[in-house]
């Protein structure tokens, strides 16, 4: 019995020191993989603007980054990068708040909402993380969805297509990875 305990307690401990190793999880039967690319319209100028500021720190303005600002969207989602010629895939609803003291820097939580009348017709993906204005490219991930989008999980990656300094409109491409 004392020989037992011994060799089981000595076991446990090389586990305890053997260096991890992660295994890939495997897909599910019936898990498919899908990608999306698509553009991301937010629109602060103009008459009818997708995106307004819903709060601030009393330090905000005194701020380089606009630290503490929070910013509710309802953006559109195109197939291509123009907003007035593009089909219309449906909205980003949400809201994005300026986290970085020292660098601008976004986080984003917002869902997709795609209305467009193809197979993803009335499905959501949830997309929450970090995007900072100093990457080219910028990755968040897809934390879930519905519909189609049920049990989503991946990443989104965001590249700025255009943006307008002067307005402050911006174009982003989004090419999205879900497994579902």
């Amino acid at each position: 019995m004392a020989t037992t305990a011994a060799l089981l307690l000595a076991l446990l401990a090389l586990a305890a020191a053997s260096p991890a190793t992660q295994a890939t999880p495997s897909a599910a039967p019936g898990e498919k993989t899908t990608h999306i690319k698509l553009y991301w319209h937010d629109v602060v100028s103009g008459p009818s603007p997708t995106v307004v500021q819903v709060a601030r720190a009393t330090t905000t303005s005194a701020s380089k980054t606009g630290f503490g600002a929070v910013m509710v969207i309802d953006d559109p989602l195109t197939e291509g990068p123009e907003l007035n010629s593009s089909r219309l895939l449906g909205r980003a609803q949400g809201t994005y708040m300026s986290a970085g003291k020292d660098e601008v820097s976004l986080l984003m939580n917002m869902n997709f909402v795609f209305t467009d009348g193809s197979r993803y017709n009335g499905s959501t993906l949830a997309i929450m993380g970090r995007n900072a204005d100093s990457s080219a490219v910028r990755e968040m991930a897809v934390v879930g969805g519905t519909g189609v989008f049920r049990w989503a999980r991946g990443y989104a990656q965001a590249r700025t297509n255009t943006l307008d300094h002067k307005t402050g409109d911006a174009t982003v491409e989004y090419n999205v990875f879900i497994k579902h």
